[in-house]
Formats: C-alpha cells, sequence, structure tokens
C-alpha cells in the first residue's frame, strides 16, 4: 500500500490541502475524498468540503493491492438475505467479497452492500475473510447489535465450516494451538506454541480422506483471524486455493481458484426473544463439486457441541 502523509498548514477545506500537497487537480482530489481514500486525524473522511485546523493530520491512501483508489472497482459480487426479522439480518456472503470497507475505498464491501439495503449502517459483528463464504450476521438496532457481538466475544456462538483440503488429515481431532503473527511472511499467521500466540482452539471431523484431498468439518470454538487456515496448516492440510498458506490450486483434477473454505451454518441466541436462531447457508458450487468428487454428502441439521 502506497500513502501520503501531511499536517495541514493553514484552516482550509481537506480538498484543497489534499490538492496542494499531492500537485493535483481539485477534481482528482475530490474523488479521492468521496471514494474513502483520505484520513483526517486517523478517521475516514468523505466530506470534501470539512474544514482542517492547522496541524491536523491527513493521510491519503495512492495506491492498494497495486490499484489507485480512483480506478473504478469491479461490480462486487451480491448477498443473498437468509434470515431477517426486525432485529436480526443473516446473509451468505459470495467469496472475493471484502466484509468491511477497505482503506482505500468504500462502497464495494458487504458492510457497504448490506447498508444500502437496509437504509441505515448494518451493525456488523464478526468477519469472513475475503475469500471465505458464507452465514455473516448483522444487528439491525443498536441493542441487536451489542448483544449479537456478546454472543461471539463471550463463546456462545456456535459455528460450523466446510472446507476442502491438502490430504493427510486424521478422522478427527482437535487442534490447540496458540496463534500469533508470522514475521517472515506478512498477513499470514502461525499457530504454534513456540510463540506468545493468542489461543485459538478447533474441532474438526474429516468427511471424506482421499488420496488427492480431503472434506472437512471444522467447529471453531474461538473466533480468531485466520484461525481455520492456520491450524489446517498446522495440521499439514493446508485449505485448497489459499495461496497464503500453501494451498494447492488444484486438485483431483479440480480446481480451487479460491481458498475454498465456506461458514456453512450459525447458531445463537435471539438478541429480543433469547430462543435458538440457527442459520444455514448453501455450500457454494465450486466447493461442492469436490463433494460431488468425492461422493459425499455436506453435513447438515444443528451444529454439533464439537
Amino acid at each position: 500500500m502506497k500513502r501520503r502523509t501531511f499536517r495541514a498548514e493553514g484552516a482550509r477545506a481537506v480538498v484543497e490541502a489534499v490538492a496542494a500537497e499531492l500537485g493535483l487537480p481539485v477534481e482528482q482530489a475530490r474523488g479521492l475524498v468521496e471514494v474513502g481514500a483520505v484520513y483526517v486525524a486517523g478517521r475516514r473522511c468523505r466530506d470534501s468540503k470539512a474544514r482542517l485546523t492547522p496541524g491536523q493530520v491527513v493521510a491519503v491512501v495512492l495506491e492498494e493491492g497495486g490499484h489507485s483508489p480512483l480506478e473504478e472497482a469491479p461490480a462486487a459480487p451480491m448477498f443473498r438475505v437468509l434470515h431477517e426479522d426486525e432485529d436480526v439480518l443473516a446473509v451468505d456472503k459470495p467469496a472475493g467479497l471484502n466484509a468491511q470497507p477497505t482503506e482505500a475505498r468504500v462502497g464495494a464491501s458487504l458492510v457497504d452492500q448490506v447498508s444500502g439495503y437496509l437504509g441505515r449502517e448494518a451493525g456488523l459483528v464478526h468477519r469472513l475473510d475475503r475469500e471465505t463464504s458464507g452465514v455473516t450476521v448483522f444487528g439491525k438496532t443498536p441493542q441487536a447489535t451489542s448483544a449479537l457481538a456478546a454472543e461471539f466475544r463471550e463463546g456462545r456462538a456456535r459455528k460450523r465450516y466446510v472446507a476442502a483440503t491438502a490430504p493427510g488429515l486424521p478422522e478427527s481431532g482437535t487442534v490447540d494451538l496458540p496463534l500469533s503473527k508470522d514475521p517472515s511472511r506478512p498477513g499470514r499467521w502461525r499457530a504454534t506454541r513456540a510463540a506468545n500466540g493468542v489461543p485459538a482452539l478447533t474441532h474438526f471431523r474429516t468427511l471424506y480422506a482421499g488420496p488427492e484431498f480431503c472434506l472437512v468439518e471444522l467447529l471453531p470454538q474461538t473466533g480468531r483471524t485466520h484461525q481455520l487456515r492456520a491450524h489446517l496448516t498446522a495440521l499439514g492440510a493446508p485449505i485448497l486455493g489459499d495461496s497464503r498458506y500453501g494451498g494447492a490450486a488444484r486438485a483431483g483434477g479440480v480446481e480451487a481458484a479460491r481458498c475454498l473454505l465456506h461458514a456453512q451454518a450459525l447458531e445463537l441466541a435471539h438478541p429480543a426473544t433469547g430462543a435458538p436462531l440457527r442459520v444455514e447457508a448453501l455450500v457454494p458450487e465450486d466447493l461442492r463439486r469436490f463433494f460431488t468428487l468425492a461422493g459425499v454428502l455436506v453435513p447438515q441439521g444443528a451444529v454439533p457441541e464439537k
């Protein structure tokens, strides 16, 4: 990522300060502000007329992922509604869609899409990685958002994922390995007791163990960043298509064009009634092809305790 950071030299509009600092036409500077690439005092600023005070720190994202924020973003895949009532909206997040706006752009994330659907800011309470598909829950009121967030924070939300991995997984087991950032590989986490990591616990059951790939049901008991990806890598069976963790791009003659991890089912207490709320998302076609190839069924029904 490339960015420029500077301090405002006077009380003027943010668009004028950005244009002057970067040597850009005002219209181009306004475009950077409006797409969400400008931050004032650490907060995103999308109001080109906002007034700066002398000395305020302004940061401008000039490039993210090799692309300018002013480039027109490709159309983002749309979510599918799985459940909706007065308090809760549960959707099926498609693979390839960021859960939240990136530093350089707003308008093309799941939060942006759901907020547009609701006509107000959506209360996101948990996140899936960009390439992970499946159940994502939002609160429709501040009270519901807070209650749903507590379900995840306090470990009461029960989650089931399914994935296609490299071969070699045992029939079942538990991975109890702390996670820490890998200093040698930026953006990647490692599962090891050799570092001072955060606790992470995953139960798993292998649904199919073949010579070229495995299919596995994953029941995370904690919700750490990249937990399932790192834990499966520690078992020697990275998720197919997960290039960051060494996952193969093809197995059994079938392509794995993305990290084949899917958040299939979620169970938690409804924020208004306390009654169990269960939501399930169909396994997408790219992962389902591996289930078909293996001749096994996708697990259905209530999420088991382990």
